[in-house]
């Protein structure tokens, strides 16, 4: 087990008062989720929101123009906690699952993707959002550096994450066709550790990996955020996080759908279509 579910409730619970100002990642990923609906022209009649934190879909799909083609948005069981019946959802009973910035918490994430397929009605559309493995590469560097130094030893202290390249297989692992996979890099700039460590808690975004976690000590913090000048501080001073948002789609599987061409069906030679000539073995070139 990677992540401490009973943890990662704990830092979600805490977070609740204070998530409304630190949900930019959640208003990115919910934007994004919507502007793929806007050029998907047919309705989702059964709609369910799986994410951990549940608000910022709807929002950023009022007054949208796929906001008409949208029915009521449920919500249900979070993809992430443990057990294998978590969902809550019928097999083949929903239209859209939206699932933003709660998968890569999931222990089993090929199996958090199979009970969405599962759930989802033939040709159904699931569209999910994970942080990608980019996510934080300068805090994780300078707390291992600041551990070692001042301890003699580090602890994980940042979440392994998912790679965008890894998208589209877990999501054809999980049954899902037709995937498409985005990665959506932004760097956000503040003043200091603290306040960026702020937002992530705001954000319910710390750490909970399993096991025992030794408190981060003032004299590593201190280290820490001279490190964080020293490497990475932009002219004014103010410190660039990086985070990474990888945008999952995949269907459903459907009799309907577009399929590739079986091997050697093609028509036209590749060489033909694109009007150059074709050399064999022993041709001069």
């Amino acid at each position: 087990m990677i992540f401490d579910s009973r943890r990662r409730r704990a830092r979600l619970d805490r977070s609740a008062t204070r998530f409304h100002g630190a949900d930019f990642l959640h208003a990115r990923a919910a934007g994004n989720a919507v502007a793929s609906l806007e050029v998907i022209l047919r309705d989702f009649a059964a709609v369910v929101d799986l994410s951990a934190l549940p608000g910022p879909f709807e929002c950023a799909l009022e007054g949208t123009v796929a906001a008409d083609r949208v029915g009521p948005v449920m919500t249900a069981g979070d993809p992430a906690a443990p057990g294998a019946a978590s969902l809550g959802l019928a097999d083949g009973s929903i239209d859209l699952v939206i699932s933003l910035m709660t998968l890569h918490w999931a222990n089993d994430l090929p199996g958090a993707l199979v009970q969405i397929r599962r759930a989802l009605k033939p040709d159904g559309l699931f569209l999910g959002t994970l942080l990608g493995a980019g996510t934080l590469k300068e805090l994780r560097a300078v707390l291992t550096q600041a551990e070692l130094e001042v301890t003699g030893g580090a602890q994980a202290r940042v979440s392994p994450f998912a790679d965008g390249f890894d998208g589209a297989g877990l999501l054809q692992r999980a049954g899902l066709a037709l995937p498409v996979v985005e990665v959506d890099r932004l760097t956000v700039r503040y003043p200091n550790l603290f306040a960026l460590l702020n937002d992530l808690r705001a954000m319910g975004e710390t750490n909970v990996l399993a096991g025992p976690v030794r408190p981060l000590t003032r004299g590593v913090l201190a280290r820490a955020t001279e490190i964080y000048a020293e490497r990475f501080a932009e002219p004014d001073g103010r410190l660039p996080a990086t985070f990474e948002i990888i945008n999952l789609a995949g269907w459903a599987p459907s009799q309907t759908q577009q399929k590739p061409l079986p091997r050697g069906s093609a028509k036209v030679r590749l060489a033909d279509a694109l009007g150059a000539r074709e050399y064999g073995p022993g041709d001069a070139v």
